[in-house]
């Protein structure tokens, strides 16, 4: 399959006539390789404009929701970013494309060693996973710049908001386990401002912070 053209596809037809504009997210998005975080009996479909299951309950998000996350985030370059929920590994690979370094926590251990070793596959060595309860975050990696939860929860983890540096940006899906708005939060100085921008809906996000497991 030539998978470039397939990813050239997906940034045309997908992400950009449903606005993701910041050039530089479209080139990471052309970039990865989403084919190989999709699992084997995916690639046919890997570059469609759909979630698809990876195991153990978990998906690879849509394409889109993957580029208005990261856009939502505005990366510059050389920003420490979190991400919570490893899953496929693919978001972090493309935040790998865009950001300075990247942690991503993820609290399946099968899940985790799988993007790890695709991660050392690419040469992604700014990308450093850990497995665990995402939702008590890195604390001896704070500050982040940014950080980005890739599962839903009822609301903001308390540890997250304690992490993210001062100006820094969090991006999360919130609400019900069956719905949720993403939202972004600014930290200020004086305190925090929120934005929400499009419907989604995610896995749930389980642990002290989250949701409890089923």
């Amino acid at each position: 399959m030539e998978y470039q053209k397939l990813r050239d596809r997906m940034v045309e037809n997908q992400l950009i006539p449903r606005g993701i504009k910041d050039p530089r997210v479209l080139d990471a998005m052309r970039r990865v390789p989403r084919h190989i975080f999709a699992g084997g009996h995916n690639l046919a479909n890997a570059y469609d404009d759909m979630a698809l299951p990876i195991g153990e309950g978990q998906t690879i998000s849509q394409p889109y929701m993957v580029a208005i996350m990261t856009e939502l985030l505005e990366l510059k370059g050389t920003e420490k970013v979190l991400e919570i929920g490893t899953g496929s590994g693919y978001q972090g690979a493309v935040l790998g494309e865009l950001a300075k370094d990247v942690y991503t926590i993820e609290r399946i251990a099968s899940l985790s060693d799988r993007a790890a070793a695709e991660y050392r596959t690419l040469g992604s060595d700014n990308i450093h996973v850990r497995t665990g309860d995402g939702t008590v975050g890195w604390p001896e990696e704070a500050p982040f710049d940014r950080i980005i939860i890739t599962a839903a929860s009822p609301q903001i983890p308390e540890p997250l908001m304690e992490q993210l540096a001062v100006n820094g940006i969090l991006v999360i899906p919130v609400g019900s386990r069956y719905s949720q708005q993403l939202l972004k939060i600014t930290k200020t100085a004086n305190g925090f401002t929120e934005q929400y921008h499009t419907p989604c809906v995610f896995v749930p996000l389980i642990g002290k912070y989250g949701w409890e497991e089923e």
